[in-house]
C-alpha cells in the first residue's frame, strides 16, 4: 500500500500490472513469484490496520520535529495548522447510505494540517452533510499555536474555546456578522491592508457566546480584485501577518490533492476517525474495514 500511495496508482489492477512490469527488480526483493490483485484484496480485507496506524504515528512523531524550523511563507514562532475539509462525490445508486442530496451521495473529509511540513494531525471522515464546523468539538487546541480556518467554521461559542485554550484563530468573517468597532489602528495600505480594527459582537446570542473582544483585519488582493476581511483574538502581530497567516491555509487544498486520489473507491466506504493519540473507532455498518484504513494511513 505504501507503494501505490507513493507511485500514484489508482486501483489494485493498476498495481499488479505495475509491479509485473518490474518483475526482475521483485525477484531481489524475495518475491518469488507473480502478485496477483486477489492476492492484495485479500491481504487488505485481513491484515491488522493497526499495524498501519501505529507506524504512522511513529514517522509523524519522527517527521514533526525534522520540519518544525521549515519556512511556511509567513514569519511565525509559534506552530501553524489549518484547518478544512474536502468534498468526495460519489454514485448515489452504488453508496445509498452517503446519501447527500436528492440525487447525490458524498462523503467528506475533514483534516487539521500541520503546516511545518504539511503533516496532518488529525482526520475524520464524516457523513457528507456533517457541517464542517461541527469538528471543532473533536480536537482540543494547542495553547499558543495558530489556527486558520475558512469561514464554514464561524461558530462564536466553539471560537471562543480557542481564547480559553490560550490559542490563536485566523478565519475568514462572514457578511451577516455583526460587529461594532470600537479602536482603529494605524496600517499601511501600500501592502494591501485596508483597515485594522478592535470590534466586539453585537448581536445578542454572539456576544453571549464570545464576549472578548476581536481583531477585524481588511486585505484588497490585488490578483483578484477581493477585499477579504478576516477575524482573529490575536492582538500583538502585524496585521499583514494575519494575511499571510490566512494565505497559507492553501497549503491544505494542496494536501486534499495529493491524498485523496486513492479515497475514490475506498474512503467513501466507511466513517472513522483517526488522529495521533486515539484509534479508529466505530464504523457505518459496525465494523472497520481494514483495507480502508490502511490506505488512508499509508496516505
Amino acid at each position: 500500500m505504501a507503494f501505490a500511495q507513493l507511485t500514484y496508482r489508482e486501483s489494485l489492477r493498476d498495481i499488479e500490472a505495475c509491479l509485473r512490469s518490474i518483475s526482475g527488480k521483485l525477484y531481489h526483493m524475495g518475491f518469488r513469484g507473480k502478485v496477483a490483485r486477489s492476492t492484495l484484496a485479500d491481504a487488505n480485507e485481513s491484515r491488522d490496520w493497526r499495524i498501519y496506524a501505529d507506524f504512522a504515528q511513529v514517522l509523524i512523531a519522527i517527521a514533526r520535529p525534522l520540519y518544525a524550523s521549515d519556512p511556511i511563507g509567513v514569519e511565525l514562532d509559534q506552530s501553524l495548522y489549518a484547518l478544512d475539509s474536502t468534498t468526495i462525490d460519489l454514485c448515489l445508486s452504488l453508496f445509498p447510505w452517503a446519501k447527500f442530496r436528492r440525487h447525490k451521495a458524498a462523503v467528506k473529509m475533514h483534516t487539521l494540517l500541520d503546516l511545518h511540513g504539511n503533516i496532518p494531525t488529525f482526520i475524520r471522515i464524516t457523513d457528507g452533510k456533517v457541517h464542517d464546523v461541527n469538528i471543532l468539538d473533536e480536537f482540543l487546541p494547542e495553547a499558543g499555536a495558530f489556527y486558520v480556518m475558512d469561514r464554514g467554521y464561524i461558530d462564536f461559542e466553539r471560537l471562543f474555546i480557542f481564547t480559553l485554550c490560550s490559542a490563536f484563530f485566523v478565519v475568514r468573517t462572514k457578511e451577516n456578522v455583526l460587529l461594532q468597532r470600537r479602536y482603529s489602528h494605524p496600517v499601511d495600505k501600500t501592502t494591501g491592508v485596508r483597515s485594522d480594527h478592535t470590534v466586539i459582537l453585537t448581536a445578542i446570542d454572539s456576544a453571549k457566546a464570545y464576549p472578548d473582544p476581536l481583531r477585524r483585519v481588511s486585505y484588497f488582493d490585488i490578483e483578484t480584485k477581493k477585499r477579504l476581511k478576516f477575524l482573529t483574538n490575536n492582538f500583538t502581530l502585524p496585521a499583514l501577518t494575519i494575511t499571510q497567516i490566512y494565505k497559507c491555509r492553501w497549503q491544505v487544498e494542496l494536501f486534499f490533492e495529493s491524498s485523496t486520489w486513492c479515497t475514490l473507491s475506498y474512503v467513501m466506504q466507511f466513517q472513522e476517525t483517526f488522529a495521533l493519540n486515539r484509534p479508529l473507532l466505530g464504523s457505518l455498518y459496525g465494523s472497520v474495514r481494514p483495507c480502508i484504513a490502511q490506505r488512508l494511513l499509508c496516505a
